[in-house]
Formats: C-alpha cells, sequence, structure tokens
C-alpha cells in the first residue's frame, strides 16, 4: 500500500527564524500514525537550520530546486552535493514557477531527475497544464507531453524512485482548485501511462500527489480519491495549524476514515 505523502513548498518565504519557528510548531503538532510522510522544501538559506531541528524527527526535507551538475562554472546554481551536505532527502523539480519564470524546459527537467537519482535524491516532478489548455482540451496531451519528457532514458527502477506532483497551473495560488473527480481523472491517466511504459507494478507504486491551492477543507476529498496519494501544498503550509489540519486529513484517511 502506498504511503499518503503531505509535501509542504515553502516558496520564496520564511527568514531562518520564521522558518524554525513554523517547523518547531509542524514537530509539536504532528503526531506520526506510521502511514502518512510528513515533507517540508523551505527556501535554501534555512535548509540547515531546519534540518537540524527536524533531526529526531521522520519528517523530511526537500530543496526547492536542483542544478544538474555536481558543481562548476553555474553562479546562483545550487548542486545536489550541496544539498546532499546539508542533509536533504528530497527535491521538487519542474515546478511551474520554474517553467514560467526560469524558462525551464523537459529537457531540463530530465536532465535534474536523472542527476537527483545519480547522487540519492527523491525528485519531486511536477506537471501541469494552464488554464488555456484546459479549456481547450488538452490537458492529456500536455500531461502526457510533460511526462514522457521528464522521464525520458529511465529505467523501471528508476521511475519507482520519483514522487509525481500533478499541479494545474490554473489552480497554483489562485485560490481555484480541482475538484476532486477532475485531480483523480489527471492522476488515472497519469498512472495508466506509467502502466503502458513500465507495467502495472511500477504504475501501483508510483506516488502521485495533487497540488494546486490545497488547503484544510478540501485535503480530506482529494486524498480519499484512490490515485491521489498526498498533496503538494503552497500557501497553506506556511502557517503552521492549517498545515497539521492538512496533516490530519492524511492520518484520517489512512485509517480508512471515508
Amino acid at each position: 500500500m502506498r504511503k499518503i505523502v503531505i509535501a509542504g513548498n515553502w516558496k520564496m518565504h520564511k527568514t531562518k527564524e520564521e522558518a524554525l519557528e513554523l517547523v518547531n510548531q509542524i514537530k509539536a503538532g504532528f503526531k506520526d500514525n506510521g502511514e502518512v510522510k510528513v515533507i517540508v522544501a523551505p527556501p535554501f538559506t534555512s535548509l540547515p537550520y531546519v534540518r537540524e531541528a527536524l533531526k529526531d524527527t521522520t519528517i523530511g526535507i526537500a530543496a526547492q530546486n536542483m542544478f544538474y551538475e555536481k558543481e562548476g562554472a553555474y553562479t546562483g546554481e545550487i548542486s545536489p552535493l550541496m544539498l546532499k551536505d546539508v542533509g536533504v532527502h528530497y527535491v521538487i523539480i519542474g515546478h511551474s514557477e520554474r517553467r514560467k519564470y526560469f524558462c525551464e524546459t523537459d529537457e531540463g527537467v530530465n536532465k535534474k531527475i536523472k542527476t537527483a537519482l545519480e547522487y540519492s535524491l527523491t525528485p519531486i516532478l511536477c506537471i501541469g497544464e494552464s488554464l488555456e489548455e484546459r479549456k481547450s482540451g488538452k490537458t492529456f496531451e500536455k500531461i502526457e507531453t510533460q511526462l514522457e519528457g521528464a522521464l525520458r532514458g529511465l529505467s523501471s527502477t528508476d521511475v519507482k524512485k520519483i514522487i509525481i506532483a500533478y499541479e494545474p497551473i490554473w489552480a497554483i495560488g489562485t485560490g481555484e482548485t480541482a475538484t476532486p473527480e477532475q485531480a483523480e481523472e489527471v492522476h488515472s491517466f497519469i498512472r495508466k501511462k506509467i502502466a503502458q511504459k513500465y507495467g502495472n507494478d511500477v504504475a501501483s507504486y508510483a506516488i502521485i500527489l495533487y497540488g494546486g491551492s490545497v488547503k484544510p477543507n478540501n485535503a480530506f476529498s482529494l486524498l480519499r480519491e484512490d490515485n491521489i496519494d498526498g498533496v503538494l501544498v503552497g500557501g497553506a503550509s506556511l502557517k503552521g495549524d492549517s498545515f497539521l489540519q492538512i496533516i490530519e486529513a492524511g492520518i484520517r484517511v489512512s485509517g480508512g476514515e471515508s
């Protein structure tokens, strides 16, 4: 059975002190039942401090980005070796904001995933369509293109090590969210595509998260869907109480509550 994953992407928020205040609140309120994996993704400047604060917990730490070379003349970039050095185990790759503002491509995302896997970092691969693409009926075409581009050249063993996050661009930071039925439809499509290329075993193993204006009042209904294995939370992960409520929704679902 796939474990539910609740991940919080803090984006460009939180100073060191603010990050520690938030993570200590999450740590104090998280009642680990062994069935829900919690991950936080602070900005780079807070990673070592958050890692230290969480050293005696099961809460995982993710970076929000990573370059695909281990070192070199790449001003402003962060390498996988640097992330490993501060105790990071997960890295978000291909977020729509990276694609939009920093012109990241499927080819670059693919390179980053391969490098992350090489250095035993778990990629959280983000894919999703724009509002225009959804309205024009191109959702599945876009998802398939991004998925194939990101996973190109990877083996079944590699794909088992990747977390996929479906984040419809039109629902990120807008207050809009896909209905559980809309999200489930895309998650089911992603799983079927993985099955077609890598087999049913890999598809059944794959963890697929939903992201896009996830809040305490919609988390439970999303997590109840068969193919939604967790959530990648943005704004609601910046406040301890709201993030803990989303974690609690995951615990309730993992306990069989319907």
